[in-house]
């Protein structure tokens, strides 16, 4: 796809119709069941719910009391009760145990499940042994696209990350086609479809099912999206793994971002409350500064401290007529600016206390050197004193999953003296957690006299491109290798080569999957082709986000984004370890 010279950006498609459509299911679903109800909601559901649908919306329609689900028996005296829950074994059971405790009590209540996403098969297997099947009514809300902001779109699926690509789970594969197949419905068909990853690949092919079997919702519509990517989580673990330095990165780094919000403790607003901040467009002053570099956050922050104390002192001039108009048309903007920016630099102070404290230089001095492959003794020295002074047992993983990926897996000697001094230093119950990153492919020992790179070089040049990448998916399968170094310098990543697209595909392990003109009776606009769809499958940061609205002002278009859940390099490793904070 070739970029156009610098254009304005083009309009982005009105998503807020998305928390309309959920809301109105909700309630709807709500309303099967009338009369006054408890509802029980599942935590991870607590924050999407709140941006969906308010405590006052929920009362509006007979929602009497909230509860949290949790290991302990419920309070509730309600003649109904109403489960929000995500589709897991743990919640059927406790769903059925309070069942199971009314009868044995000889209480008769109205019970209902609604499942969120998606109702799983399973799910009712458990109410079905639990023997209170016949007692519950089953649902589902298929709310899976929630607006973050007017460019970001997520899932909320944290789990889809270990589950597809460590347990190789594929049950959240028909969740992405249907919010992909809502998608084309509301903003017409995709002209042109990429992807990367097998995941990638399943879910488009689930997709194109659906918009079979209804064909004729988007017949004739006009496209407002052109082009729409599929990209597997593990085609790119380095990205992930990396320290964000854009500021909006650095916060959910410090603070966890969580549904688009963020919670600042007292070291924040300097006072002894805690404050709830929502992060998106509307915030005039994180807008201006969330994709920027953290070096150049601090300037702009004083400076805008100034012409706002300029735009105070305007006062001190004016007469009764002037400043009646002040008060009633822009004091109120510039005290709530005001907050903003006083929000801003206290979470700035705070980071930059925090990073520090941790020797940020070092640490990214550090990581530099295991992109670019210099001083790997160093670095590996350096990830040996940060376990040894027991820093942190996610940061410790993290380091040493660069480590391996960016060096194709760890030689046995370092990979040995790592894992023992990690599990001497953090504890042998970390153990369980070694295996599940060495098969997701992110702590990998080198096989001995291996280098999978060298043996693929040495074959594509004696066979075809075709025959040399059916060699190479042989090779990829008997181990998850990363390729990284090749990759890099393929890409451009670190330093300027030529680029060789075929032999770029065959070092990342996948197939290219290019479709393109689906919907050749659509005529895309000009405007629509220069809209791009980037769906994240596993999780993306907010540097991948930042880094693609970069390139889109800098070439023209406008990126929109959808994962199944905005991720860093903690979540990551927690996604991965056995052991639970």
């Amino acid at each position: 796809m070739a970029f156009p010279h610098r254009l304005d950006a083009p309009e982005l498609p009105d998503f807020s119709m998305l928390k309309r459509l959920a809301r109105d299911q909700l309630i709807y679903l709500l309303e099967q069941l009338p009369g006054k109800k408890d509802l029980f909601i599942e935590a991870d559901l607590m924050s999407p719910l709140d941006r969906i649908a308010n405590v006052s919306i929920l009362k509006q329609h007979e929602v009497d009391k909230l509860y949290k689900v949790e290991n302990k028996p419920a309070v509730s005296s309600s003649e109904q009760l109403c489960f929000l829950v995500r589709p897991r074994i743990k919640n059927m059971r406790y769903v059925a145990s309070l069942v199971n405790a009314d009868k044995l009590a000889g209480r008769t209540r109205k019970y209902k499940v609604i499942f969120s996403p998606q109702k799983f098969h399973a799910c009712e297997m458990v109410l079905e042994e639990e023997g209170v099947y016949g007692d519950v009514s089953c649902d589902e809300w298929a709310f899976s696209l929630l607006p973050l902001d007017v460019d970001l779109l997520s899932m909320e699926l944290p789990e889809f990350f270990r589950d597809y690509f460590l347990e190789g789970d594929q049950r959240w594969i028909n969740t992405v086609a249907q919010a992909l197949h809502l998608l084309s419905t509301l903003y017409g068909p995709f002209p042109n479809c990429y992807g990367i990853g097998r995941c990638a690949k399943m879910s488009y092919e689930l997709w194109r099912i659906l918009e079979q079997e209804e064909d004729g919702e988007t017949k004739g519509r006009r496209p407002e999206i052109g082009h729409i990517f599929l990209l597997d989580r593990d085609v790119d673990f380095v990205t992930a793994l990396c320290s964000q330095v854009v500021y909006e990165g650095l916060v959910d780094d410090t603070f966890r971002i969580k549904c688009g919000s963020v919670d600042f403790g007292p070291e924040v607003t300097s006072s002894d409350r805690s404050l709830k901040v929502l992060l998106n467009a509307e915030d005039k002053v994180f807008n201006e500064i969330r994709n920027e570099h953290f070096s150049n956050v601090f300037g702009f922050l004083s400076q805008k401290a100034r012409n706002l104390q300029a735009q105070y002192d305007r006062r001190r001039g004016m007469d009764i007529k002037q400043m009646k108009n002040f008060v009633s048309q822009e004091l109120k903007g510039l005290k709530q600016e005001h907050r903003l920016l006083s929000v801003h630099i206290g979470a700035c102070e705070s980071i930059m206390k925090k990073k520090t404290k941790q020797d940020f230089q070092e640490l990214i001095k550090t990581e530099h050197a295991l992109l670019e492959g210099f001083n790997i003794r160093e670095s590996t020295s350096y990830i040996e004193e940060h376990i040894d002074r027991q820093v942190s047992p996610i940061e410790s993983l993290r380091l040493m999953c660069l480590l391996s990926i960016t060096e194709n897996g760890l030689i046995p000697k370092d990979y040995r003296s790592l894992k023992t001094q990690y599990l001497q230093s953090y504890g042998p119950e970390h153990l369980l957690t070694f295996s599940n990153l060495r098969r997701a492919g992110l702590l990998t020992e080198q096989a001995p006299g291996d280098t999978l790179t060298a043996v693929e070089s040495k074959v594509s040049k004696l066979v075809t491109d075709k025959a040399a990448g059916k060699i190479t998916d042989a090779f990829s399968s008997l181990a998850k290798r990363s390729n990284f170094r090749a990759i890099s310098k393929k890409l451009n990543l670190v330093r300027r080569i030529g680029t060789d697209r075929a032999a770029v595909l065959r070092l990342l392990n996948c197939s290219e999957l290019a479709f393109t003109d689906m919907t050749k009776e659509d005529k895309a606009s000009s405007e629509s082709l220069r809209l791009i769809l980037v769906v994240f499958l596993g999780g993306c940061t907010f540097s991948e986000i930042s880094a693609l609205r970069f390139l889109g002002r800098e070439k023209g278009y406008r990126f929109i984004f959808l994962t199944t859940a905005v991720t860093n390099s903690a979540r990551l490793m927690e996604a991965m370890s056995e052991v639970k904070a």
